[in-house]
Parts: structure tokens; sequence; C-alpha cells
């Protein structure tokens, strides 16, 4: 088998990615522009000083069938779609969301998402879902999933902005709880 396609590899590879372009870019010397941007070249070059070797084959492999879409490569540029804990501005316009979206959790956030709603925690934004299934994946990594119902319809309407990323990810700055189900 390619080395450069194996299942273990791609998942190490996305992680470091992810790692790298969402949360610590610093780690390995990088400096991400505002928009969250990094020269191809330059990210290849600070992994393997760092003792991680990618390569420029396994990056576009990575980028093409990543099912979440987690990365973008914009000429010779790449940055994570979304979920940055990391100052950024992915230069999203607003955009009018479904009158329903929602959010995968676990039970034992329940209470504080009644008392407080949705906030981004460590992230930039709260990460909203289309659909349920989706929703229900993103719960499951945590536990046994809830699915929320937000009803975006009344909270644009109500002013609150909405964003949808690359990937087709949902984000709005906090989710009031009386907009939740």
């Amino acid at each position: 088998m390619n080395e450069g396609h194996d299942e273990r590899r791609t998942v190490k590879v996305s992680k470091y990615l992810s790692k790298h372009l969402r949360h610590q870019p610093e780690r390995i010397g990088l400096a991400l522009d505002p928009g969250g941007w990094v020269e191809i070249d330059t990210l290849i070059a600070a992994a393997a000083a760092h003792g991680f070797r990618i390569t420029r084959e396994e990056l576009d492999h990575v980028v093409a069938t990543n099912d979440k879409q987690r990365f973008a490569i914009e000429g010779s540029r790449i940055r994570a779609s979304q979920g940055h804990s990391i100052e950024v501005d992915l230069g999203l316009p607003p955009a009018t969301p479904p009158p329903y979206l929602y959010h995968g959790t676990v039970a034992g956030n329940l209470d504080a998402i009644r008392a407080d709603g949705l906030k981004p925690m460590n992230r930039h934004a709260v990460h909203l879902s289309a659909d349920r299934e989706t929703a229900t994946r993103v719960g499951a990594r945590r536990g046994r999933p809830v699915v929320l119902t937000v009803d975006a319809g009344a909270m644009h309407r109500d002013g609150h902005v909405f964003h949808i990323s690359a990937n087709g990810v949902w984000l709005t700055q906090a989710v009031p709880p009386r907009y939740l189900r």
C-alpha cells in the first residue's frame, strides 16, 4: 500500500494539521496570517524541523479526503476551515441560516446549557449543524449524544449574526437558552 494513503497515517497527519493550524502554530514556529493562512512550503518545513515529515502529496490527500473538509487550500496556502482557539478572522460574510440548526452535546452539559445557553468555550464561535445526523455524530465524540434544536430563524430575526464555514458548519457567537429546544 502506498504510504501516502494509509488510513492511520492520514488520521495522524490530519490531527497534526488541526493542532498546528487551529490551536498551537507557535509550537512549531508557524505564524498564521490574520485569516489563518500559512504557506504550504513553510508548514511542511516547520513540521519537518520539529520531527514530523509530511509530503505535499500527503497534505493534498488529507485535504481532499477529510470527511469534514477541515482544511482549505488556496493557491500555495492552507488553513483550517474553522474550530480555531487562536485569534483568526476567517472573513466569512454573514449568512441567513435555515429555520432550525442543531447542536450535538452530552447529557452532562445540559444543566449548564439550560442556564447559560451555548457558548463558544475555547473556540471563537458556537458550531451548529444543518442536520440532526451531523449533530448526533458531533455529540457522540464525547459520549451518548443529545441533540439540541436551535431556533436559528428566530435568532436571525432578533439580530444574531450567523456565518457558514467553507465546510458547511454554521457559526454564531452564542445561543441564548430561549432559542434552544
